[in-house]
């Protein structure tokens, strides 16, 4: 089986789907990086989980039983049945408008015909979903990819179900296991982004928040830290890190800090969405509405979630926020993440099995809790 892994994000993604061919001695997993202008990272990344890797051209030029990926750039070339499954919190981010008979309609990334069809053939033999309410999305923006389609759900959705149980742990190794308050601000990539629009609510938070009441987490996208490198991500937040806050590394789990947080801070990112299932307040310090598919998690979390103001102190934000806050507010947007909620991984390995030709394990695959994270101080 190969793994096909074009950006951090994509290979932390489908880490979730290798693990569960994991003591099955019929199968070899495979690595390789497919080319992408933010797979920086990519290669120390599976170099430091001792994968086994092949380089592009070796992979292209050679025959597998599977192939899976999370991005799509390239796959034409791969010589396997493949499947393609989100990167982030199901397919919610718009593309530009069509063209013929898509004509001013904007595709949600990756379930655009652009991408999944090459010289007029489907690319991917599996197109997995996280919803049911996707496959309209993508009988109108590639309607020949529609008997391909697989709703497995969410492997995120379903980690952080099982990881809530671990928060106190989680608490402790970010350093907030002492009663404070943990505070989990996330941003996307780009100018749109929470970092692009308003880079300066970081240094506003560790400046205002009282230290023996708040501990504050930076969770950047990966991709923040490929385009500009580690360094320049370092040095930008380099006041901020040396007054409390604590930064997550790019290649590291977001998931048990999100598990962990007593209130998170993001934008239009997948992480904001993601943050509803944990059952604490999020709120938006900037949000992108017109790049959100109508009807996906993040369009919904935009209707509804409380914004960051300028002008009034955060600390009386957040208790306000804390106050108001009940979990039913944001069952909507939960829902619209996973519409196999706690079952991804049973269904994710029947397909991966299925299309293999090989018979399954008796077991029944679980999500289980993640790893306590390591931090930048």
């Amino acid at each position: 089986m190969l793994v096909v892994a074009h950006t951090l994000t994509s290979v932390q993604r489908l880490m979730d789907v290798a693990r569960l061919v994991e003591n099955d001695l019929r199968i070899q997993v495979v690595f390789t990086q497919a080319p992408d202008v933010f797979g920086a990272g990519v290669r120390d990344y599976l170099t430091g989980i001792g994968a086994a890797c092949l380089p592009w051209r070796q992979a292209t030029s050679s025959r597998f039983d599977l192939a899976i990926a999370a991005s799509l750039e390239g796959l034409h070339e791969i010589h396997a049945p493949l499947i393609v499954m989100p990167h982030g919190a199901g397919h919610n981010k718009l593309v530009g408008t069509g063209r013929g008979r898509t004509a001013g309609f904007r595709a949600a990334y990756d379930l655009d015909a652009q991408r999944l069809m090459h010289d007029g053939a489907l690319v991917p033999s599996s197109v997995v979903l996280a919803h049911t309410e996707d496959l309209a999305q993508l009988e109108r923006s590639c309607p020949e990819a529609v008997p391909a389609a697989v709703v497995c759900g969410d492997p995120s959705h379903d980690i952080l179900v099982a990881s809530r149980e671990c928060r106190p742990s989680y608490q402790v190794a970010l350093g907030a296991g002492d009663g404070r308050k943990l505070v989990v601000v996330t941003s996307t990539w780009g100018r749109k982004s929470l970092l692009g629009r308003r880079a300066g609510l970081w240094r506003r938070l560790v400046a205002e928040l009282p230290e023996d009441e708040f501990q504050v987490v930076a969770l950047l996208h990966p991709n923040v830290w490929s385009g500009s490198g580690s360094w320049q991500v370092r040095a930008w937040f380099a006041d901020c890190l040396r007054r409390g806050l604590s930064l997550l590394p790019p290649e590291a789990d977001w998931r048990p800090v999100v598990a962990a947080a007593d209130f998170v801070i993001g934008d239009h990112g997948s992480v904001s969405a993601y943050g509803t299932v944990t059952g604490v307040p999020v709120l938006l310090g900037t949000f992108a509405a017109d790049d959100c598919r109508p009807g996906s998690a993040q369009s919904l979390l935009g209707a509804l979630a409380p914004r960051i103001s300028a002008r009034t102190p955060l600390r009386r934000q957040l208790l306000r926020a804390a106050e108001a806050f009940r979990p039913e507010l944001y069952r909507a947007v939960v829902e619209r993440l996973s519409s196999e909620p706690g079952r991804f991984h049973r269904n994710m390995r029947r397909l991966i099995y299925r299309l293999l030709r090989l018979r399954a394990p008796d077991t029944v695959p679980v999500a289980l809790p993640a790893v306590p994270p390591c931090l930048v101080r």
